[in-house]
């Protein structure tokens, strides 16, 4: 059996890696862990050459302050453009640290990834490594482009400091029996293993579909090599390499298969002169490496893959509205070009930058800065509307009450989560002749426990009542700035048309108009099929609201909650 190290220690053993080939493995994502971050942090730092520079970028740093821009009291003094330099210039040949990398926005990470790809800044050679620490909840992660370009990504957040630790002694004494090494020595060496197809087939069994992986998975077992002193890679470094980078991303698991006892055992190896010491690691067996990758996967990373999802950092979505970009309030964006009217500010600084390069051609004298409405710039915010989660909960027939009583737990287990996704629940009940709104727009759950104590239910089912309800309360929403998004918990068979009647033709055919209607205004949905033996029709008003489909017969409150958010999440 295959010992699994604590994600300590492979944070610590990455730290020293990124250390030794900082350009080939960009860097690593740390989520939780705490004060553990600052040891690993300190453990990287520690690693290279004295001096070495270490910088703290915030998520809503500029791009001027990232990469680079006009120094405008320079520019204005000496009457012409002078730069200044960035903090990924000035964090050269050290490390770079993002907190809160989660809530970094795509533009900055597009920025850092650009930098991490060309190693360059403004054509000046640049040697980074970037350590970004996520702190998001649930499916929170950093933006897809920064987590492409890092090879590690370890979860400490089962990890605990000792109460004893003083901050920065506990990574000195574990990496004090393995200094640093040089990767000067690394020749090609036509007797060492070739890891390549190793790493490339155990990527495919894992379903790891990034093409950076195995290129990340190689280059750490070159830097194990080298931090062991070897000129040449084995079996131990291309194990460490699967572990710390493949595992992680793993997003199947990988498959199994009964040896053929009926087939020959295959022949023993040709005789050669080659010594013990000369023989090599060549036909290191694939179920190997494929048993210590499945060994040594993070905990959470089995119970997600069994449930169908894939590994943490996968999406980007964070069960959050939809971003909206704004002129007075929210997250600062880069300014742009325009006039100060109609609601939008004026951005000063910018302005200025835009103006200074030029007072040398405008000025006459010593005058004032002239500024022109081509140097004009506005200022730039982006929001995150506020979820709506609107349950359509059909409240007839006999099996009313288990449906409400499945309604009732996963609107409660999603309010008890809406401080964190600044979410709103809404509960709409279609029964008889009618739909009623039985709990509105709310965050509470006190008030919400309170109006789904008594539920009601029994008699028909208006379906294209309840649709027309959910839609009219989600495009109110939408009105109000909010982003809603549809459950519906049905069988799918409708009887009751708008008007009263028990006429089941149409019954179904107003379901059917108002399932379209729905999809036409583009909100999302999830339909629920609640039958014991799921039918068509169901399945038909799914795809005619364009909403995704899950045949959930019996299903209880948690199950539910489970299905809602990573449909949610997709």
């Amino acid at each position: 059996m295959i010992a699994k190290p604590s994600s300590l220690d492979d944070a610590l053993m990455a730290a020293r890696l990124c250390a030794i080939d900082s350009v080939g493995l960009g860097g690593i994502i740390l989520r939780g862990g705490g004060d553990l971050r600052d040891e690993v942090v300190a453990a990287l730092h520690a690693a290279l050459p004295d001096n070495a520079p270490l910088r703290r970028i915030p998520a809503h740093v500029d791009g001027d302050g990232l990469v680079g821009g006009l120094d405008l009291t320079a520019t204005l003094a000496l009457g012409r453009p002078v730069r200044q330099r960035g903090v990924l210039a000035a964090a050269d040949g050290g490390v770079v640290v993002l907190p809160m990398a989660e809530r970094m926005s795509g533009a900055t990470a597009a920025q850092i990834a650009a930098v991490l790809d060309a190693g360059a800044v403004d054509g000046a050679s640049v040697r980074l490594a970037v350590i970004a620490l996520d702190d998001g909840v649930e499916e929170e992660a950093p933006p897809a482009a920064l987590v492409e370009r890092l090879a590690f990504r370890i979860d400490l957040s089962e990890c605990r400091l000792p109460d004893a630790a003083v901050p920065g002694t506990l990574a000195e004494q574990r990496m004090a029996a393995h200094p640093p090494v040089s990767t000067s020595g690394m020749e090609d060496d036509p007797a060492a293993i070739d890891p390549i197809t190793i790493l490339a087939a155990t990527a495919l069994a894992l379903g790891v579909d990034s093409a950076r992986a195995p290129v990340f998975a190689l280059r750490a077992a070159r830097a194990a090599a080298a931090l062991a002193g070897r000129s040449t890679i084995d079996s131990d470094d291309v194990l460490l390499a699967v572990r710390l980078v493949l595992g992680p991303r793993a997003t199947r698991l990988p498959p199994t298969s009964e040896p053929d006892r009926t087939t020959a055992p295959p022949p023993p190896p040709p005789e050669n002169n080659e010594s013990e010491g000369e023989q090599t690691g060549s036909d290191l067996p694939e179920d190997v490496i494929l048993a210590a990758a499945l060994a040594t996967l993070p905990r959470d990373v089995l119970e997600r893959l069994a449930l169908g999802r894939g590994p943490r950092g996968s999406t980007r979505s964070r069960g959050a509205g939809e971003r909206r970009k704004s002129a007075v309030r929210g997250r600062p964006l880069s300014a742009r070009a325009g006039v100060p009217r109609g609601g939008l500010r004026l951005s000063l600084i910018d302005t200025l930058r835009a103006a200074a390069p030029w007072q040398a051609l405008r000025d006459r004298g010593n005058g004032p800065i002239r500024i022109r409405r081509d140097d004009l710039r506005i200022r730039r915010f982006e929001a995150r509307a506020e979820t709506l989660t609107i349950f359509a909960v059909d409240a007839s027939g006999s099996a009313a009450a288990a449906r409400l009583a499945e309604a009732k737990g996963a609107v409660e287990l999603l309010l008890a989560q809406a401080y964190v996704k600044r979410a709103q629940v809404a509960l709409i009940a279609f029964r008889g002749t009618a739909a009623e709104v039985l709990l509105p727009p709310t965050r509470s759950l006190t008030r919400a426990r309170r109006v789904l104590a008594d539920l009601p239910g029994g008699g028909g089912t208006p379906l294209a009542a309840g649709l027309d309800a959910a839609r009219a309360l989600a495009e109110a929403a939408r009105g109000r700035g909010r982003t809603p998004f549809l459950v519906v918990l049905t069988d799918g068979r409708a009887n009751i048309a708008l008007d009263g009647s028990a006429v089941r033709a149409r019954a179904e055919q107003e379901a059917e108009l108002a399932a379209r209607t729905i999809g036409q205004a583009r909100i999302g949905a999830v339909f629920i099929d609640t039958a014991a033996r799921p039918r068509p029709e169901g399945a038909r008003l799914a795809l005619a609201m364009g909403a995704r489909y899950l045949p959930l017969p019996r299903a209880d409150a948690a199950a539910m909650h489970r299905a809602i958010a990573a449909v949610q999440a997709a």
